[in-house]
């Protein structure tokens, strides 16, 4: 039985006094979308809302993975009050949809020609049952390795391109005096190097095989011990103080010249951005060591919940609309570091990263190498990633723990979470 099927009534009743339902011809969106560069971006769209006359009435809710917003919004349809729109992403979307709480947009999507306009492996996401109830907001890349330059010409040392030289140029910036590689000690963050890690000492069939299809082989075999101790001697670039941080601190740390590196996607360069800093001079990026031929797609999209008020349905379908127009498709892209949902959008605007990105995004969709995010929730159900995430997070923080242990848990943590 899946996560949401097994929502409590208490969690219902603890998020029932939580936010209030949007009233006629505006939208209540629920999203976490909080950080500087996020905050500004999601503003954009309330901005467009309100420009034709619709009201929008923000609920964000902190905690970069979503997973506390994921919380609040069982707790809010459970109660029978969900929000008007809210971020889901990848699978969970199918749920939402399958309990029969989504919406129906095909009418917008068959009046703006979201199929020939979307790529099919965004468009599927989007869909339930052959109907939209989702639209996308932007395709982030996940394997990004951000850099400091002014660090890195410290240390004497080059972008690394497999893990091997990220692990020799990490002990020159130690050396040098600097933080190696910049990390918060949180599940989701733990998870997200995991899965560059893995995506770049073992490839992208293998990625798919154990991080999507969840392949039991693939999971406990000899590549996942590989890449589990690969993992753990990332601690070795991490310093001390890691525990808890938030990803935007970590951001800050490269931003300020604490730190050379971070591996994280590239909502971090929505921090960069918010800086004033300059892709290509005042920070760099390249795929995570590795990965320079596959991309790891998170998706953020907005769902629609059904309503009954022809107001609110009427607000709900401008909002959906509004989101893949390209005013609002490159303001929030610029903003928030992400490329566009749509590839049709004159990208000169963006950053030589951004430019980067949707040529690896087109390139790998052609040629393989495109796989979805685990650790964002694109790949498996979150209860599986939930279980995967104890495993990744356990795992790093314990010395003693073999990694032939962690692959056999992995294994355990994934055929459990299946029933």
């Amino acid at each position: 039985m899946s996560t949401l099927k097994k929502t409590t009534l208490a969690l219902a009743l603890a998020g029932a006094t939580l936010a209030t339902t949007a009233q006629a011809n505006e939208v209540e969106v629920l999203h976490w979308w909080t950080s500087g560069g996020e905050a500004r971006a999601a503003n954009v769209l309330k901005e467009l809302m309100e420009a034709e006359g619709y009201g929008w009435q923000d609920f964000a809710v902190a905690g970069g993975g979503g997973e506390t917003a994921m919380t609040v919004l069982k707790s809010r349809a459970m109660s029978g009050n969900p929000p008007s729109a809210a971020q889901i992403k990848g699978p969970e979307i199918q749920e939402w949809g399958e309990l029969g709480l989504l919406g129906d947009l095909n009418g917008v999507a068959d009046a703006e020609g979201w199929d020939e306009l979307l790529p099919e492996v965004v468009a599927d996401i989007m869909r339930h049952d052959g109907k939209y109830v989702a639209v996308p907001v932007n395709v982030h890349r996940v394997n990004w390795l951000w850099a400091n330059p002014e660090v890195l010409e410290a240390a004497g040392v080059e972008m690394p391109t497999t893990l091997d030289e990220l692990f020799e140029a990490g002990e020159a910036i130690r050396e040098a005096g600097f933080v190696p590689l910049a990390h918060g000690g949180q599940a989701w963050q733990d998870a997200t190097v995991f899965e560059s890690v893995v995506l770049g000492g073992q490839g992208s069939e293998f990625y798919q095989q154990a991080l999507v299809e969840l392949d039991p082989e693939a999971l406990g075999g000899e590549q996942m011990v590989a890449a589990l101790e690969d993992f753990k001697r990332m601690r070795e670039l991490m310093d001390e103080g890691m525990s808890g941080r938030d990803w935007n601190v970590a951001t800050a740390m490269v931003i300020e010249g604490v730190a050379g590196f971070q591996l994280m996607g590239d909502w971090a360069k929505g921090e960069f951005t918010a800086a004033g800093l300059t892709a290509g001079e005042d920070y760099l990026c390249a795929a995570a060591p590795g990965t320079e031929d596959a991309f790891t797609f998170n998706i953020d999209s907005l769902a629609m919940f059904r309503v009954t008020d022809d107001e609110e349905r009427e607000a709900q379908e401008a909002l959906a609309r509004l989101v893949l127009e390209p005013t609002f498709q490159e303001a929030f892209n610029l903003a928030k570091g992400s490329i566009p949902a749509r590839p049709d959008l004159d990208m000169s605007e963006f950053d030589s990263c951004a430019q980067q990105s949707l040529a690896d995004f087109q390139r790998t969709a052609e040629e393989g190498g495109l796989v979805p995010s685990m650790a964002h929730g694109m790949a498996v159900r979150a209860d599986i990633q939930g279980a995967i995430f104890d495993v990744v997070t356990n795992y790093f923080n314990d010395a003693d723990m073999p990694a032939e242990e962690a692959a056999e848990r992995m294994v355990s943590a994934a055929e459990a979470a299946s029933f």
